[in-house]
């Protein structure tokens, strides 16, 4: 009687999730988005600038118009428990790429368990995307000697599925 044991090199794990307020003007808006990002993760976010400029609505090249912010570790984990209930525990098949990432929006920040409504803030949507990585996928990122990811070893559709499922108990609708 053999156990069939799976290698440790498989083994799925959340990299970070990524909170962004796409705004598409800078000023104040800006400020305000900042503060509703720190309000949900407790991290300091960083503005994204326009790369081009676009005439028709009123945005130059360098310009900022949105406000990201990357949780990792056991913030990130307990953020994504978060998001997720703020969702019903359910996300949508189709959210999942190839390659182990999933990203969902949320319409009222206020939704999210723990944020409380603000009057200066008012009521922001924001998007929301996770990235899940296994041991050793670093070589594609290190500055020496990158390398690709084997094909058996990149995470699939089903697999991402799969660990939510396990790990955070979401229905996948």
């Amino acid at each position: 009687m053999s156990q069939v044991t799976e290698s440790p090199m498989k083994k799925i794990s959340l990299e970070k999730v990524v909170l962004n307020m796409g705004i598409g003007k800078s000023g104040d808006v800006i400020d305000i988005a900042k503060k509703a990002l720190e309000q949900i993760s407790g991290k300091k976010p960083s503005t994204r600038n326009a790369k081009d400029t676009q005439r028709e609505w009123g945005v130059r090249k360098g310009e900022p118009i949105g406000v990201a912010v990357t949780i990792r570790g056991d913030d990130a984990i307990a953020l994504l428990k978060r998001l997720l209930e703020a969702k019903g525990n359910s996300v949508n098949g189709r959210s999942f790429d190839n390659f182990g990432n999933y990203s969902f929006g949320i319409n009222e920040h206020i939704d999210i368990p723990g944020v409380k409504y603000d009057p200066q803030i008012g009521i922001l949507g924001l998007g929301i995307s996770v990235t899940l990585t296994r041991p050793g996928y670093s070589i594609r990122k290190r500055s020496k000697h990158k390398a690709s990811v084997g094909k058996s070893h990149i995470i699939t559709n089903q697999e991402a599925k799969d660990y939510l499922t396990k790990e955070y108990g979401v229905t996948i609708v």
